[in-house]
Formats: C-alpha cells, structure tokens, sequence
C-alpha cells in the first residue's frame, strides 16, 4: 500500500508558496519513506557545498508508511544538512506528534521546506492541506509555543534555534521530544520558521497487526526493560561495566552513578510520562523551574559528564534544554570541554566540574549565544577546538560529539561512531550492549556494525523505533503489503541501499576516510576505573575500517564504488559531483 504516499508537499518559504508534487514510483519502491525517502528528496535537492544555514538547504519532515499505526512510541524524521556537522542529517522524535502529523497529512509522504522567510512564520497542517501562516510566537521557549497553540500538536523551535545554535532541536509535545542531535532546529531558525502546527486526529487500520505487536512488545526484554526504568538505566549499565563517561571524558565509572540512577530518579518522579500505557516511558519530575521528563540522555551527559550527583540538579539542567531547545548530548559535552579548556588554561573563565550553577548559566549562554565563551560553544566542541586547541579533551567524530558510551572499554563502538551517516552516534549501531561482555573478533564487529546500521536504516524509513526492532520482525510477513515489498529478505537491500546513498551524499560533500577518524580523547588512557589505562588500539581499529570498507563494497579510502552503486539500483541518483570508486584499487573518479 505504498500508493497511500503518493506525494510530498513542497514549501517554498522565500515566495510563501505551497504545492503537491507526486512521488516517483522507483523511488517509493526503493526507498520507503521516512529517512529512505527523505533522504533521496535530500540528495537530489542540494548542490555539494549548500550552506546549511542558506535559503538553499532543505528541510524535510516526513512519516514512514507505519507512523501513527502501531502502538509504542510512533516516530516521524526530519532531514536536512547538518550545521554541526556538515553531513547528511536525519533526526527522530516520538510522543504525540508523530501520529497526528502523519493523520493530518492524508496522502502525502512529508512536507520538504526551502528558501527563507522574511519575518517568522509558522507552517500549518490541518486534513490534509499546508499552510504558511505569520506567528507571534518568535522568541518563546518550547513549552510556551506549544501552550499557546492548545489545539495542535506543535513541533518549534526555542531560543537556541533562533539563535542558529548548531545542535538546536525540534521539539514536540512542549518539549517533552526532541529531534535532537545535529541541529535541524538551527535551520529551522535560518529558515525564520517557528514551529509545524498540526490539527489532526493519528490515522487508523492494521488493527490485528497493532494487537500482536502490542502484545509481543509488552513481552520482550526490550519492553520489559522500558517499562522498568526507561532509558535512564543506561546510567546505571554503563557505570557497572566501566564505560561511562565522566567529567570531560577522564573517568569511565562516576561515583555519584546511583545518586542520578534509576532509582534515584524513579523516587523523585511524580509519575511516568505515560502512566496510561503498558510502556510507560520515562519519568516525570517537578523541579523548582517546572516539571520535566528526565531521560538517560540527562544523567549521562548532564550529570555524569559534567560531574554533578544530584537527581533534582540533573532534572532541572534537562529541563532547561528542552525549553531552550538544546540537545542534551551535545549541550553537556561543550560545558564538559569548556572545564576541561579552562583547567587547562586554554580559557580565561575558572570552570569546575560539579558546580550546577556554571552549568545553568552555560546553558544559557549557549541557547543565546551570550559572550563570547557562549558564542563558541553554540557552534559544537570541535568549533571550539579549532579556535582554541584542546581536541584531547572530548571526542567527536565529524563535529558530533560522541554520547553514552566509551569505546576504551567497549572498542566495537569506535567503529559504530566513526562510521555513522551523521556522526559520533550511538543509535545506528550499538553492539556495545553485547559486546562489552566478551572478546568480539575485528570480522564479528565489523558484521554487527554493519547488520545493525542497515536494520536501522529500514525500520526509520517505515518508520519504527529501533528499540522496538526486534519484536517487529517477529510479526510475520502481514504488514510487507503495508510497505510495499515482496519479502522480507528485499529489507537487508532496502537499508544498504538507504546507508550507501547517504555515504554518497557525505562524499558529495567532501568526507573520506579521513573523517571516519579515531578521535584524539580515545587515544588517551582512562584515568581511573574498570577500564583504567585503557585505550582505543588504533592499528586494530585500522583493520576494522578497513573490513568495513571491504564488506560494504566501499574502496580503501572509503568511497562507495561504481559496482556496489550499480547493485544498489543507485545508479539514476548519482550526479555529476559525486565522487565514485572506479576501480578495483579504489582510484575515485567523477561519475
């Protein structure tokens, strides 16, 4: 039933234009929807070298053919080129947004925005039809955006977007969600776009299939564990293995990890964010500046990070970035490298690692970009290494910097960060939940990395959550005809097709094995704890890349070449910009 996305919706915000163009056939076929989709709309809209923060660049919000029809957490994606990164960039939210979005679309696929407003406006969906509307609302936090639109879901920006911080957010449900990582709220500020408003109800069907897939979620370990504690376990699994990452990088156990742990958390919570539902999510907290959801993302970055042990303190700091509209990892990163820069010397200011309130007047430094330390660390640590020095301090890998886990005690992850289609990230692949309890072989990474990355590409193109994965291939061939695909055999070619477009989009843009690097701060030994002295191996980590790059059918320099291309049915796509390999010994040349 591929047919019930017929279409995308283009906004063309320069002229204040709306209009429907039919989606092509082999594309939908090809690549889905959601981040499959998106991504071909991306590759073919952009020239190499589009400033991500130009009227040039685009912006692409759009469903997967399953957004809004299985229960759990329903996602929608939004792409774009990253101004943190530079990279093709796809972002996910859930909450209730996903599901009326994908209601009020009717038809259509997504929405692609261009050009550049002048003066702030807000993009309307309502049964079907797209808008362009003046807003009032330019300057206001994300809970207050969403407050004074009560009959809509509201996806905005806060003040960090409209100060072009490049790791901004789009935030849905007030700020509960977050399409976080690599800045898409910053080129929604560019654009002098607020927020997407949507008046619509989630779509229905596939009743038999939302049943079994209900109940075989509620079953998994993965559902089991969700419903347990949510994502703030992570803090208390990577601090017992050795591989949280603390202060800027220099400890992987914190001895604070239980003060900001689950249960920490879960006593201060007044309740879950869904008490009405089996999975009920994380938690809700009421700090003296309002109630927040408190995920993983917090603890480890915002608390273990920058050293702070307090539940509450750690709440509060991730509330104010969800109102700010600041993505926690990369926000919690700056702050941790700018202690370390100013222990150093590197920094005129005297930071500390355990002071809340450095931390929460950083934060809003950077949301506005107040000072000139402010200022640096709106545009990402590697922005602030390349002014000042100081790479050694916190990894990033392509300007991202790198979340949760540290691969000096779990080396399978040096791989899965360097090389994600967006950056230092743990969502594309993570083997370290298994492979940090034994000794892996370079080819068992290399095939996990792999497996795992495409697996993801196909399940953010229907779109489903990767926490949820596993139960949904479970569920039998019934929901293929949804898609559009014979077997669920063609779902390996559809996600290495999907990854291998958006290496070229990377390479079109100028990225080659020099930027799957090892970072600097993983070259360093721990300072302390069960991984103590260790590094990552950087002659193993070699080989690693270079068995990807072989079993991806990428040449040595990390290009994807004509053969793999011609296999992939990616042919039709290239341009005349886009580095391929030629050859057998890698040589690239222009297609």
């Amino acid at each position: 039933m591929l047919e019930t996305l017929p279409e995308i919706v283009r906004v063309d915000l320069s002229e204040r234009s709306v209009s429907r163009e039919p989606v092509p056939e082999s594309w939908r076929r090809r690549f889905v929807g959601g981040k499959g989709l998106a991504a071909r709309y991306l590759y073919d809209e952009l020239d190499a070298g589009v400033d991500p923060l130009g009227p040039e660049n685009a912006i692409l919000l759009f469903r997967g053919p399953l957004t809004g029809l299985l229960p759990g957490e329903n996602r929608y994606v939004v792409v774009t080129k990253s101004p943190l990164t530079g990279t093709f960039l796809d972002s996910y939210a859930g909450g209730a947004f996903p599901g009326r979005f994908a209601g009020a679309l009717g038809d259509a696929a997504g929405i692609l925005v261009t050009g550049q407003a002048d003066e702030p406006v807000e993009i309307v969906v309502a049964d079907g039809s797209v808008g362009i509307e003046s807003t009032d609302l330019w300057g206001a936090e994300t809970d207050a955006t969403a407050e004074a639109r009560p009959d809509a879901a509201v996806a905005c920006i806060g003040p960090a977007g409209e100060s072009q911080v490049s790791y901004a957010t789009l935030a849905s449900d007030g700020g509960e969600h977050h399409a976080g990582r690599g800045g898409a709220g910053a080129v929604m500020g560019a654009k002098r776009c607020k927020a997407v408003v949507v008046r619509g109800e989630s779509p229905s069907g596939l009743s038999a299939l939302r049943e079994r897939y209900a109940e075989q979620f509620e079953a998994s370990g993965t559902g089991q564990w969700l419903s347990a504690g949510g994502t703030v376990e992570t803090v208390d699994f990577t601090d017992e293995v050795g591989i949280l990452p603390t202060r800027g990088w220099q400890e992987s156990r914190f001895e604070d990890a239980v003060d900001i742990g689950v249960e920490a958390i879960r006593e201060l919570a007044t309740e879950r964010e869904h008490p009405d539902r089996d999975q009920q999510g994380d938690f809700r907290v009421e700090t003296d500046a309002g109630e927040t959801v408190t995920r993983g993302a917090a603890s480890l970055s915002l608390g273990a990070g920058l050293g702070i042990g307090d539940a509450e303190a750690v709440a509060e700091l991730g509330g104010l970035c969800d109102r700010l509209g600041l993505d926690l990892v990369s926000t919690g990163s700056a702050i941790a490298w700018a202690i370390r820069a100013s222990q150093a010397g590197l920094l005129d200011e005297e930071y500390e690692f355990g002071d809340v309130d450095t931390a929460r007047s950083l934060v809003r430094a950077i949301a506005t970009r107040d000072g000139d330390t402010g200022d640096r660390l709106a545009d990402g640590v590697a922005a602030a290494v390349a002014a000042t020095g100081g790479d050694e301090f916190v990894p990033t890998v392509k300007s991202m910097e790198l979340p949760s886990y540290d691969p000096r005690g779990a080396e399978s992850m040096a791989l899965a960060y360097a090389t994600s289609d967006r950056g230092g990230c743990h969502r594309r692949a993570r083997p370290v939940e298994r492979a940090v309890f034994e000794e892996w072989s370079v080819e068992r990474i290399v095939d996990t990395v792999i497996t795992e990355q495409n697996e993801r590409a196909v399940l953010w193109s229907l779109i489903v959550d990767d926490f949820v994965g596993d139960v949904f291939e479970d569920l039998g061939e019934e929901w293929l005809d949804v898609v559009g695909l014979e077997t669920a055999g063609s779902l390996a070619t559809v996600g290495e097709r999907i990854w291998t477009l958006t290496r070229l989009f990377n390479v079109r843009e100028g990225f080659d094995r020099a930027d799957d690097e090892l970072p600097a701060a993983l070259q360093r030994p721990v300072a302390s704890g069960p991984n103590e002295g260790s590094v990552v191996d950087s002659g193993r980590f070699e080989r690693m890349l270079d068995e990807y790059y072989a079993a991806r059918g990428w040449s040595e320099n990390g290009i994807p070449t004509a053969q793999t291309v011609a296999r992939l049915d990616l042919t039709d796509a290239l341009d005349g910009e886009t580095p391929v390999a030629g050859s057998a010994s890698g040589s690239e040349e222009s297609s």
